[in-house]
């Protein structure tokens, strides 16, 4: 697997997924999986396109789940070629949603795969259907943990700060918080 900052990377053809990725949660690595395998299919590269650091952390000054190099590390095991860190600062958040398509044009995208919720672009001007007038995208719904509730970043924030490190492993797919006391 490759790793490249933003507008480094140009495919003539690609299956991507787009997202902060914190944490690398068993809703995401669905998510990577299901990009990952539609790659294959195509027989086509298939291409993670995340942000470091995460946008909750940059502006809701969030705990951060994965740094960069744990991120990479996990995305990896998914089975996925090609990996690029936008580096969410200033400058980043300025690019317009326009912006931001110019550059997934350079990965010649096929699909493009996002959670339900996703939006891109300077005071997130991009929705899910801005993204498909554009390009042949597909939404994967969320997935549920065995409570039946929602898998997300900010939910396994929560359970960790109320030091519930079981189930927060559960909805990581792995043991990470084994000791963490916040």
């Amino acid at each position: 697997m490759n790793v490249f900052r933003e507008g480094e990377l140009e495919l003539n053809q690609s299956v991507v997924t787009i997202g902060a990725f914190d944490g690398i949660h068993i809703g995401h690595q669905s998510l990577i999986s299901e990009a990952v395998s539609r790659a294959q299919k195509l027989n086509v590269p298939s291409v993670v396109y995340t942000f470091d650091p995460p946008p909750r952390a940059y502006f809701q000054k969030q705990m951060i789940l994965t740094n960069v190099k744990e991120k990479v590390t996990f995305i990896k095991k998914l089975n996925v070629d090609y990996v690029i860190v936008a580096n969410f600062d200033k400058h980043y958040i300025s690019k317009s949603a326009k912006d931001f398509l110019e550059e997934l044009n350079h990965l010649s995208p096929k699909e493009i795969w996002v959670g339900p919720s996703f939006q891109f672009g300077k005071g997130k001007q991009g929705t899910t259907e801005f993204l498909a007038k554009h390009f042949n995208t597909f939404i994967h719904p969320l997935i549920k943990c065995s409570r039946g509730e929602t898998v997300s970043s900010t939910r396994i924030r929560n359970l960790i700060y109320n030091q519930e490190n079981e189930l927060a492993n559960e909805l990581l797919g792995r043991e990470l918080f084994e000791n963490i006391h916040v």
